[in-house]
This record gives C-alpha cells, sequence and structure tokens, in this order.
C-alpha cells in the first residue's frame, strides 16, 4: 500500500466500501427487522415474548461488543472480527427455512450476534479513516449509504408482498420474503472482501494526521457520556415492538409495515447527513473535538414523542411516529459513534467502542423487555415511562457537556 500521510481519497475509498458493505447489510437485516415482529405475531408470539426476544437480541447484539472489542484492540485483527461478523448475516436468510417461533428467534438472535462481533472492529476502522475528513462526515457518508440499504430491505419485501397479495399461507409468504436476501447477503461478503484487499492497515490513515500524545485511559466525559446514552437508549422504543402494534390493532396491513419501516430508514439516512455536518462545525466552531456533543440533546427531546404517537390507533400518527423514529434513529447511527471516535484514544477505540456498545445494549434490552410488558398491561403507563425516562436522560446531557467543555 502506498504511503497514506494526509491521504484523504484512500480515507474516502474506505469509507465509501464500508458503505457498500453496509448497504448491502441493511438490506438484508433491516429489511428483516421491518417483518420479524409481524412474523412473529403470526407464529403465534404474545407481546411479552416478542419484547423479550427483540430486547435479548439488541442486548446480544451490543454486549458482546465488549469482549470483541477488547480482543479486536489486544490482537490488532480487525478484518478477521468483520469477516465473521458480516458472515453470520446469513442467518437472514436462513428464516426462510423455519415455521417454528423459537428457531425463529435463533436466527434473529443470531443475526445480532454477528452485529456485536462486527461492529466495534468496523467502527474502529471506519473512525480510523474519518479522522482525515472529519468524524461526524465519515461517519454521516456511511450512515446514508447504510441508510438506502436500510430503505431498499423493507421496500422489496413492501413490493414482494402487494405481488403476491393472499396467495398462499401467511407464514409460507414471510418465508418466501426471507428467502430473497440470499443475493444481498452474497454481494456484501463480496464488498468486504475488495475493502481488505484495497486499505489493509487502516490504522496507518489517523496516525497520519496530526496530533499531541493520547491519554493512556478512557476519560470521565467518556463514562459521563455512556450513562446519559444508557438512560436516553432505555426510553427509545425499538420498532419490532411498534410493528407488533400497528398489525396487533389493525393500524397498518401487512404491506405498509415494511414500507413505513422504509420511510423511517429514508428519514434516518437524511438526519444522519444533517446531524453529522452540525456535528463537526459545532467542533470548528470551538475549536474543540468536544463540543459535537452538544447535538446529543435531540435524542431525548424527540425520543419521548414516539411512543405518543406510534401507538396510537391513528393512520397519520403512526406515519409521524415513523419519521420521528428514523430521525432519532440517524442521530444515534451517527454522532453517538462520532462522540466515541473523539472521546477516546487510537489504541483503546475498539474497547471504548465495545464498553459503550454494551452499556447501549443492556439499556435496549431492559427498555424493550419493560416495553413488552408494559404494553400487555397498559399503553398509557409504558407511554409515561419513555416521558420519564427521557426527562432523566436531559440533566445527565447538561453534566456530561458541562464536564466536556471544561476539559476542552
Amino acid at each position: 500500500m502506498k504511503a497514506m500521510g494526509g491521504n484523504k481519497k484512500t480515507a474516502i475509498q474506505l469509507i465509501m466500501l464500508f458503505g457498500l458493505v453496509s448497504l448491502f447489510g441493511d438490506i438484508v437485516y433491516e429489511g428483516a427487522r421491518s417483518v420479524n415482529g409481524p412474523y412473529l405475531k403470526t407464529l403465534g408470539v404474545s407481546a411479552a415474548i416478542v419484547g423479550l426476544i427483540a430486547g435479548f437480541g439488541e442486548f446480544i447484539g451490543y454486549a458482546i461488543r465488549l469482549i470483541s472489542g477488547y480482543f479486536a484492540d489486544r490482537t490488532k485483527a480487525y478484518w478477521l472480527f468483520v469477516f465473521i461478523g458480516y458472515g453470520l448475516l446469513v442467518s437472514v436468510p436462513l428464516l426462510s427455512l423455519t415455521g417454528v417461533w423459537q428457531v425463529a428467534a435463533l436466527f434473529i438472535i443470531l443475526e445480532r450476534l454477528g452485529k456485536a462481533l462486527r461492529s466495534p472492529a468496523r467502527d474502529t476502522i471506519v473512525s480510523q479513516a474519518s479522522k482525515q475528513v472529519g468524524t461526524g462526515f465519515g461517519f454521516a457518508i456511511s450512515e446514508v449509504m447504510d441508510q438506502i440499504g436500510a430503505l431498499a430491505g423493507p421496500l422489496i419485501l413492501a413490493g414482494f408482498f402487494m405481488v403476491i397479495g393472499n396467495a398462499g399461507s401467511e407464514i409460507s409468504k414471510y418465508q418466501q420474503g426471507y428467502r430473497l436476501f440470499w443475493i444481498p447477503f452474497f454481494l456484501l461478503m463480496a464488498c468486504v472482501a475488495f475493502a481488505f484487499i484495497k486499505v489493509p492497515e487502516p490504522e496507518k490513515l489517523e496516525a497520519s494526521v496530526k496530533k499531541g500524545p493520547e491519554p493512556d485511559k478512557l476519560s470521565k466525559v467518556f463514562w459521563l457520556y455512556t450513562v446519559f446514552s444508557f438512560i436516553a437508549t432505555m426510553g427509545f422504543v425499538n420498532f419490532v415492538l411498534i410493528g407488533y402494534h400497528f398489525k396487533a390493532k389493525n393500524v397498518l396491513s401487512d404491506a405498509q409495515i415494511p414500507l413505513f419501516y422504509a420511510v423511517a430508514m429514508a428519514v434516518d439516512g437524511a438526519a444522519a447527513w444533517i446531524i453529522g455536518r452540525y456535528y463537526d462545525r459545532l467542533k470548528e466552531r470551538d475549536n474543540n473535538d468536544k463540543a459535537g456533543l452538544g447535538a446529543l440533546l435531540t435524542i431525548p427531546l424527540f425520543s419521548i414523542l414516539i411512543p405518543v404517537f406510534a401507538f396510537s390507533r391513528n393512520f397519520t400518527f403512526a406515519l409521524i411516529s415513523a419519521v420521528i423514529w428514523g430521525m432519532v434513529m440517524g442521530i444515534h447511527e451517527t454522532i453517538m459513534k462520532s462522540a466515541i471516535a473523539d472521546l477516546t484514544p487510537m489504541k483503546k477505540r475498539g474497547t471504548g467502542y465495545g464498553i459503550f456498545n454494551t452499556v447501549y445494549g443492556v439499556a435496549m434490552f431492559l427498555g424493550s423487555a419493560l416495553m413488552g410488558f408494559l404494553y400487555d398491561y397498559s399503553i398509557p403507563v409504558l407511554i409515561g415511562v419513555v416521558v420519564a425516562l427521557e426527562m432523566f436522560a436531559v440533566p445527565a446531557f447538561f453534566i456530561m457537556r458541562k464536564e466536556a467543555l471544561k476539559t476542552g
């Protein structure tokens, strides 16, 4: 590989390649996630069990990152974790082979395990490249391409369901839909291989950027940031439960549910680009890598609104909830990841992503499981709990921000 001192072109190429990987990956797993809730409903699963499956899947998908991030840093085998993690996406098209909810749940959880193995390593590689072009900008590009796939996956299923109509049983209809994802799975694995061949040593991209000495441990701001993220994420409603509600209360048809998820993914991509650029502008304006954290206040402020609209029985409110959910998801996927890159030294980057994502996963698990049980008990109580959690996140944000500005 050529010397990469200040090589923004190489960095952008790597970011774009990972964008393609994410694009095909999202066609696979976001397409599946748009119908996993309704599919489990078709297999006779209750809302409480759906909440547990979704929550446990998210927990596995994030908790294992503590281990994978640590070992990725220790071994520097970032690419190995990326290959194995993306390889486990094969579990999505394998959903086409089962009509037993326990086996379907296992495949759903395996898909999340793959994400746990690859994410710290992948995010570390992208962050190393993004130091050349701005972390907000780098992760925004990645997220926009990610969301093209996230939009395409649900649209493919929505179109497929519209075409086949009521032909065959409901179970076979979903199984045929899952079978469509074999092609993008093989394409994404080809892209991963090409990215590795193109840039086998991405750490050299960040090393070429001039900077001062880095600390040997994670900062106090990092831990405060993690606390804020835990509270805010616990109050973020999982779309699996939202989709379950849409079907259980006949708010939307089977074809409309993935279509609404596609709308959320489109908004996610647009929001990611806007918030990513804004994040970098805040840093440039104050000449402080931590100044971008100010953009995180948008997470609790918008998250409060999601259950209010999502758990109604109104079509328009359902659409509004999908739009807001997509906005918040875009912020989660862009500046939450960007912040870790700016709060952690390079040699602790994988560990930082692992710790953060483990806490994030615990919050998703507890929040999803709690909301699943509360949905069966009382929707107004569910909404009240979400509002309370996001209100607690606000003072946590200001404590974190004060410390960030103080330390510079």
